[in-house]
This record gives C-alpha cells, sequence and structure tokens, in this order.
C-alpha cells in the first residue's frame, strides 16, 4: 500500500512537471497519496508533505481556493504548531485570490494566532492578530475588535511590549464597546495592571478615561456670590449654575454701554469690550481674557464615562503654565478631590488663586484613575505654590470614603495620568480661502492674563419685596462693600426699567424730614404743614429739571467723597415703584465702579442682580382737558385763558382680598406752561375709594401762566385735602415723575421715527401744505400738563393692618384727548397687500374736526333781563362776544348770525329771538389775538333763551377750507327774560 500511495504522489507531480501535457493536473492522486498516508500508513509526516507539495502546485496554477480547502483538511488537534502553520498558509490563499476574500483570511488568521498562542508561539500569535485587526479595524464589528485588541494587549504585555499593549487596551476602552459591565471592568482592570508599570518611565501619559468634553469646558473670572446673610439679600450676579443666554447677554451688553457712556461723556470708547465674566463655546474667546491678581479662576471640566462601570478619580488638578515675563514651565498642582462616574457624565470646577500678574496658560488636567464600585472614593487634599500662583481644586458632588482595605485594594488598581484640553474655535468663514477649507480661529478662554489688583463691591438688599400694588412706593435699603484692597469711586447704576427706583440725589433729598408727621408714619413722602385751605386752593413750587435728569436712563449713587475705601461698606435708601401694568416683571439691575488707579487693562468693573417683581392692580386714572367757557374776568384775573381738568379715578383691585379701601391724598401737576389753580368739585366722602365704591371724578381748573417760564424750570402745583402737603418736587415723587415721563418720551419718539419712516416714501407736494396746517392745530391743542395722583390703601396682612402708599402719572398733552395711567397693549396689525398704481390722484382736502380749536368763543350776557314789553315790544339785549386766537397763525374767521339752532338741548326753551343789525363778519386774528364784538339779540316776549345759535368758521390764513368752530356743541347759554 505504501508502494502504490508512492506511485501515486510521484505521478501527479510527473504529470505537473511534464511541459506541454495535454493532461491536466491529477489532483486527486495527490488526494489519495495524502488521505492514504494519514488513513492507512498513520505517517503524518509524509501526509503533510504530499498536502503542502500539492498546495503549492494548486497555487502555481491559480487554483487558491482548492489549495486553502486541501491545507484546512490537515489541521487537527494533535499538534497546535502544525495546524497554526497550516490555517495560516490557508488564509494567505484567500487573500491571494483573484477576489480577494478579506474576511476569511482575518477570520483564518485569529485561529492560526489561537493555534500559535496554544503552542507558546507568542510572538507568532501576536503578528496573527495583528494582520487580522487590519481588516476589523473601524468596520463597526465592536465586538471582534474588542477581543482582537485584548488579545494583543495581553500578548504585548506578556513580550514586554508596555506601549503596544496600553495602545490596545485604549482602543477598548475608549470605543463604544458594548460588552457587557463585567467584561468591561475585566477589560478595565487589565488596562490599570499594564498602564502602571509605564507610568513609573514615562511623565505624566496620558489616560483615554473619562472622556473630556472640551468644548463645553467653561472659565469663571471672579468669586462665587455670598448667600444671603439673615435678612440681607446678596446681589444674583453671575455664577456657573446659570444658563448662557444669547438674548440677556445682549442686553447687559447694552446696559453696560450706557454705563461707560455716561462715564466717558457721552462717548462709548473705540477699544470698549463688554465684561464676560463666564467664559464658553459661545461667548467671544477670540482674546485672552482678563483677570486679577488675588481672584479666583474657576475652570469647569466636563468628563463623561463611556463604559458601564463606575470610574473613580482622586487628586484632580490642573497643568497650567505661569509666564511672569520670563521664560516659561509647566507645573501640575495637586489638590482635593474624588468622584466617581458611572456611565454618565459629570462637571468638575477646579480653581486657581494667582498671585502676581502674568501670562496664565491651563494645559489640561492630571488626576488618579482607579476602577470602583458606585460611590466609592477616597479623599485627599493637598497645597502647592508654585511661580505666585496658588492652585485649589474642588468637586461639586458628594464624597464617600473607603476603609483601610479597600484604600490598600484601591491603590494597588490607581494608575497617574493627564488629559490635555484642546479647544477648537469657530470655524472661519470670512475670506474665500476660509469658505473654500476648513479653518478654525484661536479659543483663548484658558489664556487669561493676570492684571493687577482691582477693586471688588458686593451689594446687598434689604427689605426689598417681592410684590407690590402698581404705582406703590415702597422704601427699601441697599450697602455697598468694599471687599478687596483698592478703593473704588463712579458709583453708577442702570436698568432695563429705570422708572423702577431711584436713590434720590443731594439737591432733592433733605437729610432730616421735613415734618414729624412723615417720620411717625413711615411715609416715604416728604410732607410739609400746611395751614386749612377749604377751597383746596393749590400750592406752587419751581424745580429745576436738572435736578432729576439721568442721561440714558444711568443713574449716579451718591457716595461720600464719591469714594468707597478698602473694607468700607455704606447703606443708602432705595425707593421702588411697582409697574404700571400687573404681572410678573423681570427686572436688571447692573452696577459700575471704577479703581481709583488709573492706568490699568481692566478700567471698570460691573455688578449684575436681577429680581422678580408680581405688581397686582391698584387704581386706574382717567384724565381730559377742556377750554373753559367761563369769562377771563370772572376767575380773579390770575391768566388770560383757563382749561378744565376732569379726573376719574377707579377702583380696579378687585383680586386682592386684603386691600380694604384707598384714598385719595393729593394731585400735584407739573407744566412749563399751565398750574393748577383749585378743585372745583372734590368728592363728599374725603377721596374714600371702597371696594363697594369704584369711581370718584374730580375736577381741577388750570390757569395758563402769563410770564414765560424758562426750559429748564418745571412748575409744581398741588391740592391736598389734608394739613399736610406732600411736596412732590422731592424724592421719591419728582424722581419717579421724571423716570416716566423719559421713558414714555423715548417710546413716543421711537413711535413717531417709526410713522414718519413710512410716512416719507408715499410723500406728494399736496401734503406739505397739509402738515403745515397740521402743526398749527397741534401747537394749538398742545397742554404739556403731568398729573401726579398720590394714594394711600389700607391692607390686612397677617391681622395687621398696612398703610401703603404710591403714586399714578397721567400725561396730558392734547386738549380733548383723553389719557389713562394704565399703558395699553399693543395689538398686532394685520399685514396690508402693496399696491402700485401709476398716478395718484390729489386727496380731497376736508375740514378737520381740529380746526374748530382755533378759536375760542365766549359770550358775556346778564343772566336775566327786566324788560317792559307793555311799554316797548321789542327787547334788544346787548351781547359780548370774546374771540380769542389759541393758535400762533392769523387766522380768518366768519361769524353768522342767522343760523338756527336745532339742537335737542335746545328745543326745550324759547327759540324766537333774532339778532339785529349786522349779521355776518368777517374777521381776521393775529396769533393769539383777542377780539370782543358787541352784539344786539331782539327779543318779542319774556321766556328763557338760548342765545348760543351763532355760526362761527375759523381756518388758517393758508388753508382755503373753512371749519365752524365746536362752541355749538357746548352748554346752552341760556338768558332769562322777565316781563317788569
Amino acid at each position: 500500500m505504501s508502494c502504490l500511495t508512492k506511485l501515486s504522489e510521484m505521478a501527479a507531480v510527473s504529470a505537473f512537471l511534464q511541459a506541454g501535457a495535454p493532461r491536466p493536473y491529477p489532483a486527486h492522486y495527490m488526494d489519495t497519496a495524502m488521505q492514504t498516508y494519514k488513513d492507512v500508513c498513520k505517517n503524518m509526516v509524509l501526509a503533510e508533505r504530499c498536502a503542502l507539495l500539492s498546495a503549492e502546485i494548486l497555487k502555481s496554477q491559480g487554483k487558491y481556493s482548492d489549495a486553502a480547502t486541501l491545507l484546512i483538511k490537515m489541521t487537527s488537534e494533535d499538534s497546535d504548531l502544525r495546524s497554526a502553520l497550516l490555517l495560516e498558509q490557508a488564509a494567505h490563499c484567500f487573500i491571494n485570490m483573484r477576489n480577494p476574500m478579506v474576511r476569511k483570511f482575518a477570520f483564518h488568521m485569529i485561529l492560526a494566532g489561537h493555534r500559535f498562542s496554544k503552542a507558546g508561539q507568542r510572538r507568532h500569535a501576536l503578528r496573527s492578530y495583528c494582520q487580522a485587526m487590519q481588516v476589523y479595524k473601524d468596520r463597526g464589528w465592536s465586538l471582534a475588535e474588542d477581543h482582537i485588541n485584548f488579545t494583543i494587549g495581553r500578548q504585548s504585555f506578556t513580550l514586554h511590549k508596555p506601549k503596544d499593549a496600553v495602545t490596545a487596551f485604549r482602543q477598548i476602552l475608549t470605543n463604544g464597546s458594548r460588552q457587557t459591565a463585567t467584561q468591561q471592568g475585566a477589560f478595565l482592570r487589565e488596562y490599570l495592571y499594564v498602564y502602571k508599570p509605564l507610568v513609573s518611565v514615562s511623565l505624566l501619559p496620558h489616560l483615554p478615561l473619562p472622556c473630556i468634553n472640551s468644548s463645553a469646558t467653561r472659565v469663571y473670572f471672579g468669586r462665587e456670590r455670598r448667600l444671603a446673610e439673615g435678612e440681607k439679600q446678596a446681589a444674583t450676579h453671575v455664577s456657573l449654575d446659570q444658563e448662557y443666554d444669547q438674548d440677556l447677554a445682549a442686553m447687559w451688553c447694552q446696559l453696560e454701554e450706557q454705563l461707560v457712556a455716561s462715564a466717558n461723556r457721552g462717548i462709548v470708547p473705540v477699544n470698549f469690550l463688554p465684561t464676560q465674566f463666564c467664559l464658553n463655546s459661545k461667548t467671544d474667546n477670540l482674546r485672552n481674557p482678563l483677570a486679577v491678581v488675588e481672584e479666583p479662576i474657576i475652570v469647569e471640566v466636563m468628563f463623561r464615562n463611556p463604559l458601564k462601570v463606575s470610574l473613580a478619580l482622586s487628586k484632580l488638578s490642573l497643568l497650567w503654565r505661569f509666564t511672569p515675563y520670563s521664560p516659561s514651565e509647566e507645573k501640575t498642582t495637586e489638590e482635593l478631590a474624588g468622584e466617581t462616574i458611572t456611565n454618565e457624565e459629570t462637571l468638575a470646577r477646579l480653581q486657581l488663586l494667582p498671585h502676581r500678574t502674568g501670562q496664565l496658560n491651563i494645559v489640561g488636567v492630571v488626576y488618579y484613575l482607579a476602577a470602583a464600585s458606585s460611590g466609592e472614593i477616597v479623599l485627599h487634599k493637598k497645597r502647592i505654590n508654585y511661580s505666585g500662583c496658588f492652585f485649589n481644586a474642588t468637586l461639586t458632588q458628594s464624597v464617600n470614603f473607603l476603609t483601610s482595605t479597600g484604600q490598600q485594594k484601591m491603590d494597588t488598581m490607581m494608575v497617574y495620568g493627564r488629559q490635555d484640553l484642546k479647544i477648537q474655535g469657530p470655524r472661519l468663514n470670512q475670506t474665500k480661502e476660509d469658505k473654500m477649507s476648513v479653518q478654525h480661529g484661536p479659543d483663548r478662554r484658558l489664556n487669561p492674563i493676570i492684571t493687577p489688583p482691582m477693586p471688588l463691591m458686593e451689594v446687598f438688599f434689604l427689605q426689598f419685596p417681592t410684590a407690590l400694588l402698581c404705582g406703590e412706593i415702597r422704601k427699601a435699603y441697599v450697602e455697598f462693600c468694599n471687599v478687596s484692597g483698592v478703593a473704588l469711586s463712579g458709583l453708577r447704576v442702570s436698568s432695563t426699567h429705570p422708572d423702577f427706583f431711584t436713590f434720590g440725589s443731594q439737591a432733592t433729598t433733605p437729610l432730616t424730614p421735613l415734618s414729624p408727621t412723615s417720620a411717625e408714619n413711615c411715609s416715604a413722602y416728604k410732607t410739609l404743614a400746611t395751614p386749612l385751605q377749604p377751597d383746596f386752593v393749590a400750592t406752587e413750587m419751581l424745580v429745576s429739571a436738572e435736578d432729576f435728569s439721568q442721561p440714558s436712563g444711568v443713574m449716579e449713587i451718591p457716595l461720600n467723597g464719591n469714594m468707597l475705601q478698602p473694607g468700607e461698606s455704606t447703606q443708602l435708601p432705595l425707593w421702588l415703584r411697582g409697574p404700571d401694568q400687573e404681572g410678573v416683571h423681570e427686572i436688571n439691575f447692573l452696577f459700575y465702579y471704577e479703581s481709583t488707579e488709573k492706568g490699568n487693562k481692566i478700567s471698570h468693573r460691573v455688578l449684575r442682580h436681577t429680581v422678580f417683581i408680581c405688581a397686582s392692580r391698584s387704581l386706574s386714572v382717567q384724565a381730559s382737558a377742556c377750554r373753559s367757557s367761563a369769562s377771563h374776568h370772572s376767575l380773579d384775573n390770575k391768566g388770560n385763558c383757563g382749561t378744565l381738568v376732569f379726573i376719574d379715578v377707579e377702583n380696579i383691585n378687585t383680586s386682592e382680598a386684603g386691600v380694604r379701601e384707598f384714598h385719595i391724598v393729593q394731585v400735584s401737576s407739573s407744566s412749563q406752561h399751565w398750574r393748577l389753580h383749585k378743585c372745583i368739585n372734590p368728592g363728599e366722602d374725603n377721596g374714600l375709594l371702597h371696594m363697594e365704591l369704584k369711581c370718584e371724578d374730580v375736577f381741577f381748573f388750570l390757569f395758563q401762566l402769563t410770564s414765560g417760564i424758562e426750559l429748564i424750570f418745571l412748575l409744581y402745583s398741588s391740592t391736598s385735602k389734608k394739613f399736610t402737603l406732600i411736596i412732590s418736587s422731592f424724592t421719591p415723587c419728582g424722581d419717579f415723575f421724571f423716570r416716566c415721563c423719559q421713558t414714555s418720551h423715548q417710546s413716543n419718539i421711537a413711535s413717531s421715527k417709526t410713522s414718519s419712516s413710512s410716512k416719507s416714501q408715499t410723500s406728494v407736494p399736496t401734503e406739505d401744505r397739509i402738515s403745515d396746517v397740521a402743526n398749527i392745530i397741534k401747537k394749538c391743542n398742545e397742554l404739556d400738563l403731568n398729573l401726579i395722583v398720590i394714594w394711600k390703601a389700607y391692607v390686612v396682612e397677617d391681622n395687621k393692618q398696612l398703610i401703603l402708599e404710591g403714586q399714578l402719572h397721567v400725561a396730558l398733552q392734547t386738549i380733548g384727548k383723553e389719557c389713562s395711567s394704565l399703558t395699553l397693549k399693543e395689538e398686532a396689525q394685520e399685514m396690508v397687500l402693496l399696491k402700485f398704481k401709476s398716478e395718484l390722484p390729489p386727496p380731497v382736502v376736508l375740514p378737520s374736526a381740529d380746526l374748530s380749536q382755533l378759536i375760542k368763543t365766549n359770550l358775556h350776557y346778564p343772566e336775566t333781563y327786566t324788560h317792559p314789553f307793555v311799554q316797548d315790544s321789542l327787547c334788544v339785549v346787548p351781547v359780548t362776544l370774546t374771540l380769542s386766537n389759541c393758535s400762533l397763525a392769523q387766522v380768518d374767521v366768519i361769524i353768522d348770525l342767522r343760523h338756527k339752532s336745532t339742537s335737542p338741548e335746545s328745543l326745550d326753551v324759547h327759540s324766537s329771538f333774532s339778532w339785529v343789525g349786522q349779521t355776518q363778519y368777517k374777521l381776521q386774528l393775529k396769533p393769539q389775538e383777542e377780539l370782543c364784538l358787541t352784539l344786539r339779540a331782539c327779543f318779542l316776549k319774556a321766556g328763557v333763551y338760548n342765545l348760543n345759535t351763532l355760526r362761527i368758521f375759523a381756518k388758517p390764513i393758508e388753508q382755503g377750507t373753512m371749519c365752524e368752530t365746536s362752541h355749538q356743541t357746548a352748554s346752552p347759554a341760556l338768558i332769562i327774560i322777565n316781563n317788569a
């Protein structure tokens, strides 16, 4: 049998070696010989020789698939080394095929590596696994990759290749592994065991765990805000717990610009940059941030554990480089810490405290890494002072302690390493090269410049309310503390609601109350004792507007000497006024201060504070004005033009059960041209507004000032129903009035700009004449009067009665137009389709109803007239008609006496009378001119007659259309004719 087998083998080889043989290679001869050697002769050496020889013949003919099959048949469990060689050769057959079968190659290389490992051939096993890894890498076969990397790591460590072993284990831990928690724990322990010898020979090697999200790193400059101390409420300022908001950042930047402009005479410096307390991926990080000596720098690092097992971090510290204008060095500082992370994201906050000026570069984080059970951690604490910088690291998580046994166990599995913080800046998109390629700008949030000492201020609020009535005045206190070693000056404040608060001023705030009444009642207002005035005649006071003016809503805070020394604190009163609209209001304060030492890189510092105020309804004040028809000789000769003001006060507080009643204490006015004269008919209930009594009407008479007052002064006039008069020109009443006027004036300017820009697009030459007439009418009807209604409310809270004070403002700008203290909500306007026309027809100029306000008329006549009709059947009564031009332009007037009134009011009285003499007049009145005409009315019998039957037309000289005056709509002018 052996001879026959050898003959078959030699016949197959001879057929292969015969050149140009017509017969193909007889592979079945080799298969028969190999099978006989293996099964019958039991000679594996000859069988292997036959298989290798046949495989080489098949490969030379390109039959790699048959060769691989032949080699795989020869594998067995008898010899691991022989099987490993055959599997490796079979794998190479798969890779050398015309269509390479790479996955079969990798699979058989892994099988070969496994048999090499069993045979003790570790180098060949490592080589086989490394070749297989080239195929499986980055193909998404994570489980296969983990197995191969784990084997490579073990084999490399056995062959004394620690770096290769660490690299392989790193791949297991950093990739998205889908292994079970038990398997991941085994991988982690193997990695720590392999990694620990490498730490002793390498300086701070890089650790793969946990993962650090460098772009989410935040840097906070300054101390964290102090919590409230007793009744003191600390300013909210900025903290790392707050989320970044782009809109809020823009709002704070706008407030800071206002403060900087106020401190620099209305000009914002070219190099102005808004203050950034907390830097993140959304802030502007193109420039090096500025930090201050002896003020901490807090770095928040986000760690992420990709595994399902816990990671124990201890002795976290920052790796930083400090350059005090000398060659730089790199140093690590160790400190506190410990944190257990289990398949989650955790924030660690590390703190630096610089002692010298220079350049600081934060490079990365160093820490000890260990595998621990959930919650188990070791806490150490150490401080190192280096290059003038002191490091202090803390973590914002709870930490547990291990026993001594657990401590020893953890020490054996703990490694020390680093991770760098590499932050990529925003992508550049300015030039063409930037758009065509992917380029990123710098991000310097981790490279602060340490500057010389600066003042540091803390602000506390006392008795600060959280809820107010609309218009309520409340007195609180604010405390400013300088906690640094440098004096501060130039203290200012700006707010999104400048009409919400005031500090007053030294010119308008006396040191002591003017009367003991205000002190006894704890009133926020300054009062003055006055004698009893039964007719409620107004008290006048001339005030300079400059005492209250605050440019751009910025308020300077009065300090002694305009300076706050190191360690000093001062407490100032702060008056608050509830917003005019009900609801919850977010009010932001921004405090500004400077250092007394000039020349620093940081020119100023700011402090933020945000409060929420809930405003409830109180009163609603409706006011309107109309010209008085009374004779100017009957008003004590105190002016040449009178006006009636109607005030309607309504209690709209229906939801607050604790509010018992409201009192109208005083009404004050402020104007450059008008003053209150007297209260005509005050309410009979002493101005008391109960919950049942909804409203009260009050009428006042105004006088126009004859002598012109300079524009910088305002005349305050007040009427009070009490023996004490509130000085409405002092703080806080005057401050809030001016601030509310300033806010409304700015909104009016913005709305006027919008309307003018929209009208300018459709302007035609005809509108110029219309605008001139409109300006004349507008100036004629201008009133420019501001009313201040001061009230008191009695509130029951916690079985105690409280007295609340407040004030509401109404701005009367036009005669005949009703104004309210409540601001109306603007409704969204519907979009209108834009239509284009070739030619616009000339507009039809209609007489405006406002033209009736050009002329003011008064009829002066006796109320009763006695005439003997028996002796003389005609009764002629002289009537004086007074015409007053209320405008600043010349006016054409036509008087028609032929008109008979048909109004419903005049039908109840006799109308059978006639005007005798000239029945039509054409006059021309100069600006502000007053003219008297003598008319004669003829009556035929006794009775009550309405003289208000004449028609008066007026127009400016430039206009061609007349308009009838509005005196026809006034009350009837009744005269009683008696028979003697």
